[in-house]
């Protein structure tokens, strides 16, 4: 019951517990940071942000410049150029401005999203009753 043994447990360079990298608050990066692990933000970051990893911005994280990363969830808030591979998710408190790419977007009630905004992702065809196809969000001309 209290062995040491920990088979079955993911222990991968995905686990974001293990690889994540602490920004705390009341501290404050200027310039550009470049990594492969998560990222838990609750300071500021001023400047271009990359990872491959996931970025979780807490209730008093602030990052303003450019942010490119696979998944990341705002309580905090960004002000620049946002690029998500996967899923965005704005939690209440969340206060997103600038232009925004992502494959898949969550706002919960109470965020502010003042962006443009892209979805990434495959085009979907629909069929027309007379059985053409035809890109969604494509019509007829008159």
């Amino acid at each position: 019951m209290f062995s040491d043994n920990k088979k079955g447990r993911d222990q991968g360079p995905s686990d974001f517990s293990r690889n994540q990298n602490r920004i705390s608050e009341g501290t404050k990066i200027v310039g550009d940071i470049v990594s492969e692990g998560g990222f838990r933000v609750e300071g500021t970051v001023e400047g271009t942000f990359k990872t491959t990893g996931k970025v979780v911005v807490g209730s008093t994280g602030f990052i303003q410049g450019s942010l490119e990363c696979s998944d990341a969830d705002f309580e905090g808030k960004f002000s620049g150029t946002l690029v998500v591979s996967g899923t965005l998710s704005l939690k209440p408190t969340a206060h997103i401005e600038g232009e925004v790419s992502a494959g898949k977007l969550a706002v919960e009630p109470g965020a502010t999203f003042n962006a443009s905004c892209q979805m990434k992702g495959s085009i979907k065809t629909i069929s027309k009753q007379d059985g053409q196809k035809q890109p969604q969000g494509q019509g007829k001309s008159a």
